[in-house]
């Protein structure tokens, strides 16, 4: 089998790990948009609160990714990556409940560095479905805003709680909405799949 092969039988496992498990990308745009919500409803909110309702988002969406993951473990060898991706906002989700009086650039930083993995990997994931699925540039799009949003954060770190807010707040709910688009574009591309 070459490399062509492979790509190929990769690109077609994360489309219908993606497709079979549409749901979980529903629910976690839905867990996105419920935590941009919930900090726009709370401005006065203290940086502490904030770093617990971040911690469960976190929590929530790495779960979501072991779920992937293990789902494709008997189809892929590189399913890993994904355990990898899930396991990684299920320490940070952690460490925050562990550690909720981190400083406010100690939070910037790690939330940072979260957004702009989980944006590369989406990207990533994205550009190997392009040829399998339709409406492949939504997970680009989300990739992008992650990664955008990561830099934002780290060029402004002194940023003031408030301001934190806020920009975590638009980011999850535009996150979380390109999410939704996607889960519902992924549910009508599994159709297709399972079509012979």
């Amino acid at each position: 089998m070459d490399t062509l092969d492979i790509s190929r039988n990769t690109e077609h496992w994360l489309a219908e790990a993606l497709s079979r498990n549409w749901w979980l990308l529903l629910l976690r745009g839905l867990c996105a948009i419920a935590f941009g919500v919930l900090a726009y409803m709370w401005p006065g909110a203290t940086l502490a609160t904030l770093v617990l309702f971040f911690g469960a988002y976190a929590l929530v969406d790495g779960i979501i990714g072991c779920v992937l993951a293990v789902s494709g473990r008997k189809e892929r060898a590189d399913w890993w990556v994904l355990l990898l991706w899930g396991l990684m906002g299920i320490a940070v989700g952690i460490l925050t409940f562990v550690a909720p009086g981190l400083t406010a650039l100690g939070l910037v930083i790690y939330i940072a560095a979260w957004a702009v993995v989980t944006g590369v990997t989406q990207i990533v994931a994205a550009v190997r479905l392009r040829k399998v699925i339709k409406g492949e540039w939504l997970l680009i799009l989300v990739g992008v805003v992650s990664v955008l949003f990561g830099f934002l954060l780290m060029a402004q770190p002194g940023a003031g709680a408030l301001s934190l807010l806020w920009i975590i707040a638009a980011y999850a709910i535009v996150f979380g909405i390109l999410l939704v688009l996607l889960a519902f574009k992924v549910r009508s591309a599994a159709r297709h799949l399972t079509q012979p």
